[in-house]
Parts: structure tokens; C-alpha cells; sequence
């Protein structure tokens, strides 16, 4: 039996946008909040929690691209992390990581935090947060065995105006 070619991790390019929206799309589901809004309320706009979630990443890489990471084994996307850096306040946040579900289990998720903490301390920042919906047992878990503690919980509330 072959071993499976190895994962890198390396920047985000512009040509992988469309494939990171697709990922998105395909991983977030259930626990997105965009996605909980759509359910309670509809879809409004015209555009539903989907697209608003697949923004959300044109915006995570046009406005820190090279804080951007794509795990990747041979040419095909298997998960990204996007990150946002606060120099003024020394804060990097993680606000979407996402990995296929056929490459779940390989520790891709875990690799990618590591390698977005990494930029962190490359960029001499001193706080690293991420958060996640209470539905997301995936990062539930995660997070905290990556070395992220719980600080407080949010509520979130919406209505259609």
C-alpha cells in the first residue's frame, strides 16, 4: 500500500478564491449563523445565508491576504484558515477555517490553527481568539486542545425590520 502524498500548508492565491467559497458553502451548514438568521427569518435580499457566508471570505482575503493559509496535497484544496490582524490592539483572530469533509480527521484543522498561530507570533502580536457557534462540536473540541481557552459566550438576536 502507497502512502498518501503529504499535505502543505502555504499562502492563499487569488485563483483559489472560488474554491474556498465552495468549501465554505459546503462545510459551514448547521453552524453558521447566517444560516440560523435564514431559518428563523427567511431569505431576504435575495441572497441567501450561502452567499453571505462565501463573502465573508472575499473579505477575509482582500483584507489580510497574506494572512491567509490553503492546506493543500497535490494541486487539490483540502482546507484553508483565514486570519485578521488588530496591530493597534496586538489581537489575531481566526474568523473561518474550514476542511473538506473528506479530508476530516487528518488533523488539517489542527495544522492550519497552528500555522495561522504562527503568523500571530511572526507578526509580534500578543493575543490569538477565535470563536465558534455552540453547535460546532467540531470546534468545541478543537479549539481548546489547540490551546484556546473559553472566555464568555455571545447571544446572538436578529429580526426582519
Amino acid at each position: 500500500m502507497t502512502a498518501e502524498p503529504p499535505v502543505t500548508i502555504r499562502h492563499y492565491r487569488p485563483e483559489d478564491l472560488e474554491m474556498l467559497r465552495q468549501i465554505t458553502v459546503d462545510t459551514f451548514g448547521a453552524v453558521a449563523l447566517d444560516q440560523m438568521m435564514e431559518d428563523r427569518l427567511g431569505v431576504w435580499n435575495d441572497r441567501d445565508w450561502k452567499a453571505r457566508k462565501a463573502d465573508s471570505i472575499d473579505d477575509d482575503c482582500q483584507v489580510n491576504p497574506e494572512g491567509c493559509f490553503v492546506a493543500e496535497r497535490e494541486g487539490q484544496i483540502l482546507g484553508y484558515v483565514t486570519t485578521r490582524v488588530d496591530r493597534v490592539n496586538s489581537i489575531g483572530r481566526i474568523p473561518n477555517l474550514a476542511v473538506v469533509e473528506a479530508a476530516r480527521g487528518l488533523g488539517l484543522g489542527r495544522r492550519l490553527i497552528h500555522h495561522a498561530l504562527d503568523y500571530f507570533k511572526m507578526q509580534e502580536l500578543r493575543v490569538a481568539k477565535i470563536e465558534t457557534m455552540a453547535s460546532n462540536v467540531i470546534g468545541q473540541n478543537l479549539y481548546p486542545s489547540c490551546g484556546f481557552e473559553e472566555i464568555g459566550r455571545q447571544v446572538h438576536f436578529a429580526m426582519r425590520l
